[in-house]
């Protein structure tokens, strides 16, 4: 039994979810509130290419965007803390899944393709989501991709209609009921 006043850290947080489910957005958010170093996985690959994802997986293929994804994956899940969103398609290999899962408290936001269709559906940025019909193309994705994020998750969070702030309180709250909330709270004292 850890003793009063021990504070327990989170270390570093990642945030899962579909392509629009608010994972840039509520991860700076909940940096913020956190005081923690925030990174955003898709904009360190944009930096090291030079270019858009949505460019490079044109021109080089989703096979050599995911080889490239699993590469800064693990370097990022290395850091010591902080607050970090991933693309929506990370889970997709089992490296991404188990580094995620075994360094980080990873936060599924849990989102319906139908939201994230009326948020994206005037987004040219998202490669995935360049086709004819994109309300079916993100149900194809939920269902493939749905069963990947639960089983990397620690935490599910339904993001339906709550404010971001509303977001990160839930985030804040499950992290603080599993004892690992980097907020300080205090370890329980007791026999």
């Amino acid at each position: 039994m850890l003793a009063q006043g021990v504070v327990l850290r989170a270390g570093l947080i990642s945030l899962i979810g579909l392509p629009g489910s608010g994972k840039s957005t509520v991860g700076r958010q909940l940096a913020r509130r956190l005081q923690l170093p925030f990174v955003d996985s898709d904009q360190v690959i944009e930096q090291r290419l030079g270019c858009s994802i949505r460019e490079y997986f044109e021109r080089e293929g989703e096979s050599r965007f995911r080889d490239l994804e699993e590469s800064v994956i693990d370097e990022l899940t290395q850091a010591p803390d902080g607050v970090l969103s991933t693309g929506g398609g990370v889970i997709l290999r089992p490296g991404n899944r188990q580094r995620l899962h075994g360094r980080t408290r990873v936060v599924y936001l849990k989102s319906v393709p139908d939201n994230l269709f009326r948020r994206l559906r005037h987004d040219k940025s998202r490669p995935l989501l360049q086709v004819e019909d994109p309300l079916q193309r993100l149900r194809d994705l939920h269902a493939q991709r749905d069963p990947l994020y639960r089983e990397t998750a620690h935490f599910s969070v339904e993001t339906g209609r709550p404010s971001v702030v509303s977001l990160v309180n839930m985030i804040l709250m499950q992290l603080e009921l599993s004892g690992s909330s980097p907020t300080g709270a205090q370890a329980a004292t007791g026999a």
